[in-house]
């Protein structure tokens, strides 16, 4: 990964920090441009290497995606370059300053054409104020709504996307009241826990969004097949050699019966997901005969185990 560029001699902001590699002949994908921007804003750019790897990487390289990753710490002005301070009312730990927070959000919103109009320096908004189109802003946090693969796909046909990466106590409120005149605000959880920073929140929901944009992923089916994709968990999965260590590969995925090995599928997947997550088996209303029947048969076997 590129490294961040220091703060220049009359203390303007740097430009983001692009993920590489660049690729050297431009594709039809590259002519039409990127189907989805994201931009990352962190006081720990070099935490988001990882989004270099694997398909994302791949999707950014053929101009698929647009990936920037912004050092919050280039938007601080003191020979410090100082993000956080002592939280007012007391208490433990340090809270993230609103203005590097805002100079950092202007500055991606201008990159990208979205510019604030009618604002003055101390950021008291003006009746001629006019706010371009707004990109969806996802700031992770416990206290947001909980991420999932519903979330995933409607933020997917977005055409920015940008992550704030807290750190310490979190961001100072007014900030984040501030971007929700400006962005399409979206606290967001990955989960009932506690993080360090939102690092790794992020690359959790980029990885999960940029997935599902087109041609991302090589097999559109197996998008189709993952769990939580339909509401149910996963089927178990095997491969070469039939026989490993004397475990048998179940005799039905040999068949050749696609009919059958279909209905084992969706029977495994059932009986997954109401032994490990009953909760989503609630939430469908589209379960078929045969769906109701196998569902039937899983919790007879399984009382019948437990007496």
């Amino acid at each position: 990964m590129s490294e961040v560029p220091p703060m220049t001699g009359d203390d303007t902001p740097t430009e983001a920090v692009p993920l590489e590699p660049v690729t050297p002949a431009p594709t039809p994908t590259e002519a039409a441009g990127p189907q989805m921007s994201i931009d990352v804003v962190s006081i720990f750019p070099e935490y988001l290497a990882g989004l270099q790897l694997s398909l994302i990487g791949k999707a950014v390289e053929r101009g698929q995606l647009s990936l920037g990753v912004h050092d919050l710490r280039d938007f601080t002005f003191d020979r410090h370059n100082t993000v956080d301070d002592s939280p007012y009312g007391g208490g433990a730990g340090m809270v993230m300053k609103a203005e590097p927070w805002a100079l950092a959000l202007e500055h991606i919103l201008g990159e990208l054409g979205s510019t604030i109009e009618g604002e003055s320096p101390n950021g008291v908004r003006t009746d001629d104020a006019v706010v371009g189109s707004k990109p969806t802003l996802i700031v992770p946090s416990p206290a947001g709504k909980v991420f999932d693969q519903r979330i995933a796909e409607d933020l997917a046909d977005r055409d920015h996307l940008v992550f704030a990466c807290g750190r310490y106590e979190g961001i100072d409120q007014r900030v984040i009241d501030w971007a929700a005149e400006h962005f399409e605000l979206l606290p967001m959880s990955i989960g009932d826990y506690v993080l360090n920073g939102g690092e790794v929140a992020s690359m959790v929901m980029i990885e999960a969004i940029s997935r599902l944009i087109p041609g991302v992923i090589g097999n559109p089916e197996s998008l189709a097949e993952e769990s939580h994709e339909d509401g149910l968990l996963e089927y178990p999965i095997y491969t070469k050699p039939a026989n490993w260590r004397g475990r048998e590969v179940p005799e039905i995925l040999l068949s050749g019966n696609h009919a059958a090995i279909a209905r084992w599928r969706r029977d495994r997947r059932l009986e997954r997901t109401a032994e490990v997550r009953p909760d989503l088996l609630e939430r469908l209303d589209d379960l078929n005969k045969d769906d109701l029947v196998a569902l039937e048969r899983f919790e007879s076997e399984r009382s019948t185990v437990t007496e």
